[in-house]
């Protein structure tokens, strides 16, 4: 619990396994990249795994598999990096984040821009194995990754930019394998973006009072009281334009069977939201990780 009685969401909560098994010096930088919350990792692949089955009508080659399930790691982890470094000053004045490297003092500005490129020129050597037009795809969204962090300072959408960097795999998934993102695909990858507009908005609502308190902008703070009927809203959306896109692009039955389990599941996500209860909402954030697997399962089962 913290000081005013409310559980503990920090951070540095559940990072014993990385003091265990790794040493002194790679756990400030392992905990920069969110190593030891994989939460984000989940909610970049799945997605992508998604759209790797549906441009591929079917089960995707080996190689694309690895290369886009470590790129989405990389960048995830780039993005992490370059989201603490943007926040250090405010992350040490809010509960939750206070005990990151950055805000903690753990790692120098200096040490975490050079980590931050390191990452970045790793994710840049998959490219090597990429086609042309899915390399200049994957160019366009660094920018995106690195303006995000800032949009907080003077936008209420940052979530938007977020969703269009988080699920920019799926759209380079269709370039790689085709050649052509059909207008099907792109529905999809709307309705991804509308997905994380809703769950990150649930995740915004753990830290509202202390965006408030030190000037961040957030859905969350935009909505307001009206979030949760507005949070059922992206849902919705969501489930339409997933259902709709896997409609155009021949998805088998299977795939509208799962589509409705989806449904169910993020109904009862906003059925249960308190969106006064900060530990409620970073528990039905986490659920988000099975909307995610179900979206794979759909592409998978709609093309096999």
């Amino acid at each position: 619990m913290t000081s005013s009685g409310s559980p503990d969401l920090s951070d540095i909560k559940h990072n014993d396994w990385v003091d265990r098994w790794f040493s002194p010096i790679l756990r400030p930088y392992l905990r920069l990249a969110r190593i030891d919350r994989p939460v984000g990792i989940w909610l970049v692949l799945f997605p992508c795994v998604a759209a790797l089955f549906q441009a591929s009508h079917g089960w995707p080659e080996l190689k694309e598999t690895l290369i886009f399930c470590l790129g989405a790691f990389l960048m995830r982890s780039a993005g992490s990096t370059v989201n603490d470094i943007a926040d250090r000053n405010f992350d040490a004045h809010v509960e939750r984040t206070r005990f990151r490297p950055l805000a903690s003092g753990q790692i120098s500005i200096r040490n975490a821009l050079f980590f931050f490129v390191s990452q970045l020129l790793c994710a840049a050597s998959l490219l090597y194995f990429l086609s042309p037009f899915t390399r200049i795809l994957a160019l366009a969204v660094v920018p995106l990754v690195i303006i995000y962090p800032f949009c907080k300072r003077f936008t209420y959408w940052p979530q938007a930019v977020l969703g269009a960097a988080f699920n920019w795999g799926m759209l380079m998934a269709w370039t790689e394998i085709q050649g052509e993102i059909p207008f099907g695909a792109v529905l999809i990858w709307l309705g991804a973006v509308a997905w994380q507009i809703g769950y990150d908005t649930v995740y915004a609502y753990v830290d509202a009072k202390d965006d408030v308190r030190i000037g961040i902008r957030s859905t969350a703070l935009l909505f307001g009281q009206q979030g949760k009927g507005i949070i059922i809203f992206f849902y919705a959306v969501t489930v339409l334009l997933w259902t709709y896109g896997g409609w155009l692009m021949h998805m088998k039955l299977p795939y509208a069977i799962v589509m409705m389990l989806i449904t169910v599941h993020l109904f009862w996500q906003t059925w249960r939201l308190d969106l006064k209860q900060p530990s409620l909402s970073f528990d039905l954030f986490l659920h988000n990780i099975l909307t995610g697997v179900l979206l794979a399962v759909a592409a998978i089962v709609g093309t096999i």
